[in-house]
C-alpha cells in the first residue's frame, strides 16, 4: 500500500493550500490519519491527527489556522491550511496508522514572505 499526498506548492505569507493523502488501495481499520511536516536542518514533527471517531489535535503553532479531515470511504485524509506563515515551509508528510505505520512520499510547501 502507498499513500500519495498533493496540493503542495509555493504560496506567499497569508495565503492558503489544500494537503490531500490517499491510499493506493483500500486500508481497513485506519485507527489515526496524521500530518507531520520537516523543515530544512529540522526534526519532523506532528502537525495534525484526527482519529476513526473524528477527534483532531493539533501542534500548538498551527491551531486555529489549519484544520484535519477525512474520509473514510475513501481512504483519504486533508489539510486545510490557511493564513500560512513562512515558517510553515517544510515538506509534509501523511501517515496512517492501522496500528501498521504508512507513510506518504512528502509533498513540498513554501511560503514566501
Amino acid at each position: 500500500v502507498q499513500l500519495q499526498a498533493s496540493g503542495g506548492g509555493l504560496v506567499q505569507a497569508g495565503g492558503s493550500l489544500r494537503l490531500s493523502c490517499t491510499a493506493s488501495r483500500r486500508i481497513l481499520s485506519i485507527k489515526v490519519m496524521k500530518w507531520y511536516r520537516q523543515a530544512p536542518g529540522k526534526q519532523r514533527e506532528l502537525v495534525a491527527a484526527i482519529t476513526s471517531s473524528g477527534t483532531t489535535t493539533y501542534a500548538d503553532q498551527v491551531k486555529g489556522r489549519f484544520t484535519i479531515s477525512r474520509d473514510n470511504a475513501k481512504n483519504t485524509v486533508n489539510l486545510q491550511m490557511n493564513s500560512l506563515k513562512p515558517e510553515d515551509t517544510a515538506v509534509y508528510y501523511c501517515n496512517f496508522i492501522t496500528p501498521q505505520d504508512y507513510w506518504g512520499q512528502g509533498t513540498q510547501v513554501t511560503v514566501s514572505s
